[in-house]
């Protein structure tokens, strides 16, 4: 939280009292595609992947979040509708929980609890907006690239499957351009 705003020591007293601190293992699933997205989970060390279903029956893998990042649904946490994304943990994972009546606590008594709300919405819509972009106006070479700049060492701690999947590119297409064969 301290990422996005600053807090002094009573405040950071009445966060840590509110926050829940949860471990999750290598594989577990947080979130399932149908149920209600009740929680933001900031990753304090491990890797989450969020991913959907398609018609195919193929996983999509949206987005990756990796330490000082966050995963949720964030449309089926505020509008209290079923997700549409799966949450997973690709490592052992710790990360603090925020609860949707957490957040508004947090908005009424922190001094900047409304900006940290806001900065939490923009980073989600600039992943999304990101996302978008890269899919429609950027060849698999750059966004090889942009997903190497954003997950500094995602090579290193994701199957290859994922990474291909993450980009929307075959396996084979994902060696081609890791050792430069292929910069279509």
């Amino acid at each position: 939280m301290q990422h996005y705003i600053d807090i002094d020591d009573a405040e950071w007293e009445l966060c840590r009292a509110m926050l829940k601190v949860r471990n999750i293992k290598k594989k577990e699933i947080i979130l399932s595609e149908g149920e209600i997205c009740r929680d933001i989970y900031f990753v304090v060390k491990g890797l989450l992947r969020i991913y959907f279903i398609d018609q195919n029956d193929d996983e999509k893998i949206f987005h990756f979040s990796l330490e000082n990042t966050f995963a949720t649904d964030y449309q089926s946490f505020l509008k209290e509708i079923p997700a549409d994304f799966h949450i997973q943990a690709l490592e052992n994972t710790t990360v603090l929980v925020i609860t949707f009546e957490m957040l508004q606590l947090l908005y009424a008594h922190l001094k900047n609890g409304e900006k940290l709300g806001r900065l939490i919405a923009e980073d989600y819509f600039i992943i999304f907006n990101d996302k978008i972009k890269g899919i429609y106006t950027q060849t698999p070479l750059q966004r090889y690239n942009a997903m190497n700049a954003t997950f500094p060492r995602i090579l290193m701690r994701v199957p290859q499957h994922y990474i291909a999947s993450y980009l929307n590119i075959s396996p084979v297409h994902l060696s081609r351009l890791k050792y430069g064969i292929d910069e279509i």
